[in-house]
């Protein structure tokens, strides 16, 4: 099959142990993201299988009108809500998704929560440039960590600050406070008092239609002078606009994000880049060689089965008919 691939920023693709599965298949990988759809469709007019890393490129009903190769999307996550399901299912496209390790978002989640904590990248740059402690961290031991969505990643989130001995709270609907509570924690008398009462708040909420702008200028006010807000899942769950104004306000007083409305930022321009209260990381949560191999692996996998007329993780089933 004539395979394409988006996306490969770190051009790391062909260096994965895991490419030895398209062996059989010709294969196009395409380092930078494209924006507009003619672009994007001269790129992909020849593929018969596109192999998407996350959402890095969404697909829209008018870029498939300019597909007409296309028979498969390998989707290297179980999120598809980049890809129009019933636009595909018409035309006959199969989309297939599977599912990949968590610890690896949430290794990087703890990873920025001590990093701003203690303001370690700040400080590194001074030691370089001969400075010597110039700043004074913040203890996360007997603090209160608010996990927004206690799911697959916040349920890690959660165990990791209860071993650094804070106080756990949790918020989200009734699926987090069941599962919450089996694991011994509890959750935060109302949605008020979830975000006045943290000292760290990290969210982990899918970004699903009903979810976008869920967390509000109002709960980012709430937070006190001195929290930390952590975002590593998705910037459109946060209201635009409002973390950049509620840091500049000082509510809460410090944030730490992984993620951006339009990816990939060059040029360092951001709103977000221009605070020195914000530490920003270039969406790095599911980003490590290991889950690489898994994720894209799956994808390739996917790709195989198809070709050999056994597909496998399809997400709209009523296609095969």
């Amino acid at each position: 099959m004539k395979v394409v691939i988006s996306d490969d920023y770190q051009d790391c693709i062909r260096d994965l142990d895991c490419f030895s599965k398209m062996a059989a298949h010709d294969v196009v990988i395409h380092n930078d993201t494209v924006k507009t759809v003619d672009t994007i469709a001269e790129r992909y007019k020849d593929a018969e299988a596109l192999v998407l890393i996350r959402e890095r490129t969404p697909i829209t009903d008018e870029l498939l009108e300019k597909l007409p190769n296309l028979k498969l999307i390998s989707q290297t996550a179980r999120g598809v809500n980049h890809i129009p399901l019933e636009a595909c299912t018409r035309r006959g496209i199969v989309v297939a998704a599977g599912g990949g390790n968590k610890n690896v978002t949430a290794e990087l989640c703890w990873g920025l929560i001590l990093a701003a904590s203690r303001n370690i990248p700040l400080e590194v740059q001074n030691m370089k440039e001969g400075r010597w402690q110039t700043t004074l961290g913040s203890r996360l031991t007997g603090k209160t960590l608010g996990v927004y969505a206690y799911g697959g990643i916040g349920n890690i989130v959660a165990k990791v600050g209860a071993a650094f001995g804070m106080n756990i709270q949790a918020w989200g609907r009734e699926g987090s406070r069941e599962r919450a509570e089996a694991d011994g924690f509890e959750m935060a008398a109302n949605r008020e008092a979830f975000f006045e009462g943290a000292d760290v708040v990290s969210i982990h909420i899918p970004l699903k239609p009903d979810a976008r702008g869920i967390i509000t200028s109002e709960d980012l006010g709430r937070m006190k002078p001195t929290a930390l807000f952590v975002n590593t899942s998705r910037a459109g769950l946060v209201e635009e606009g409002a973390l950049e104004a509620a840091l500049r306000a000082g509510r809460p007083g410090r944030a730490a994000v992984d993620v951006y409305e339009d990816e990939p930022v060059l040029g360092g321009n951001h709103p977000l880049l221009e605070l020195d209260n914000c530490l920003c990381s270039p969406h790095l949560g599911y980003v490590s060689m290991d889950s690489f191999e898994e994720y894209i692996g799956g994808a390739f996998d996917r790709v195989v089965a198809f070709a050999e007329g056994n597909p496998i993780d399809v997400i709209n089933p009523e296609v095969l008919k």
